[in-house]
């Protein structure tokens, strides 16, 4: 079995349905959802013109090899309407992969961890909520550190509304 953790984004539609319809996809088609943050609620990052975004970060137990995860996270977006219009545009679902394990993966396909995680407010803040002293397999350092050195400004707030 392998770890691996997940970061859910939206910014269309009802967002806490398609979080909580991306987390039932997720458990049926990836593996067991052991443990999920909190929803935080972000400005855009990246295309700044578009609606605010809801993310939440999952450790899911899996044993599908990474390749396979990609597949089925991709499968699982687009079974909840994602169209890739616009790098970094508004989406109805976003699922990437932050960690696998501890491996490090770099293919054209793949790069495992995600090679931005650490340089991401809306990504790290709900990830060291639940995995805080996991240790970043290339900078190797915890997720509380590097959250220390984070020079993103964005704003990152818990979500409340809905939930």
């Amino acid at each position: 079995m392998h770890e691996t953790y997940l970061i859910l984004g939206t910014n269309l539609g009802d967002r806490v349905i398609q979080l909580k319809k991306a987390i039932e996809l997720i458990t049926k088609r990836i593996g067991e959802v052991c443990r999920q943050s909190t929803i935080y609620e972000t400005k855009p990052w990246g295309v700044l013109e578009q609606p605010n975004f809801l993310n939440q970060v999952l450790k899911v137990k899996t044993l599908l090899s990474p390749d396979d995860l990609l597949k089925e996270a991709l499968a699982v977006e687009q079974m909840l309407g994602r169209v890739r219009n616009v790098k970094w545009g508004a989406r109805l679902i976003d699922i990437d992969i932050l960690f696998y394990d501890d491996r490090v993966i770099n293919t054209s396909q793949l790069q495992i961890p995600h090679p931005l995680l650490h340089k991401r407010s809306f990504v790290l803040f709900p990830l060291a909520e639940i995995a805080s002293s996991f240790i970043h397999p290339v900078f190797q350092v915890s997720i509380s550190q590097l959250i220390e050195s984070l020079s993103d400004n964005l704003s990152v707030q818990k979500y409340t509304e809905h939930i």
